[in-house]
């Protein structure tokens, strides 16, 4: 069964988070909680533990899995080029509900673009979930923790139920708010394209100026 370690202080959390970054450094897997579910992390860097990642979720490897960073400073290593308006709905988006898609850099494992040469971002504005990314030098994976095709979790004995012992530790942070995922916004096109909706609306990005046009092609 999985390490199910609960994060109830400052104290635990530190705990917890020293042995989640030995974890994903070491090629494992971790799930902790996001503003809407509990996700899954490894090393977006790793390409083994990408694998393994698709491989417990039962996932096609023909979908892409958005990585996690800390900070905006961080995008350069993870992607090619970053447009202007892009970074600007960075700054007002983020840390939050907001996925960016960008060219991928050589950085990031192939295997988490699904040959598409492109890569979905966000900074994630959950405590947990944003000290874990911002604890490693690396990006991680910000997947949901479900088996594909399944709903994903709220609470952590949810993954265990869906996982067992194949998720090394799980960050217990309580129960998730759930309703909608992240946003994922594809800005390497122009106008750029709202692959799905969630969290932040089609709305708000149009309403923030940045954009004049977005193409909505999904609804959550």
């Amino acid at each position: 069964m999985s390490y199910l370690f609960s994060v109830t202080s400052d104290e635990s959390l530190q705990k917890g988070l020293i042995e989640a970054v030995k974890i994903i450094s070491e090629g494992g897997i971790v799930a902790f909680p996001t503003e809407s579910f509990y996700g899954l992390g490894v090393d977006a860097t790793n390409t083994e533990a990408v694998e393994n990642l698709f491989q417990i979720k039962k996932r096609d490897h023909n979908l892409p899995i958005l990585i996690l960073i800390s900070s905006m400073s961080n995008l350069p290593q993870c992607v090619t080029y970053i447009p202007l308006s892009a970074k600007r709905l960075g700054e007002k988006f983020w840390p939050g509900g907001l996925t960016m898609v960008f060219q991928s850099s050589p950085v990031v494992s192939s295997a988490l673009t699904s040959s598409t040469g492109k890569v979905g971002v966000r900074i994630s504005s959950h405590p947990l979930a944003h000290t874990l990314s911002k604890a490693l030098h690396v990006p991680i994976t910000g997947t949901s923790a479900n088996i594909s095709g399944k709903p994903p979790c709220l609470k952590a004995d949810q993954v265990v139920e869906y996982f067992n012992s194949a998720v090394d530790i799980i960050l217990d942070g309580g129960e998730t708010q759930g309703k909608c995922p992240s946003t994922i916004l594809d800005v390497t096109t122009d106008p750029p394209v709202i692959i799905r909706e969630g969290m932040v609306k089609g709305e708000e990005i149009i309403k923030s100026g940045i954009y004049k046009k977005i193409v909505n092609l999904s609804n959550c």
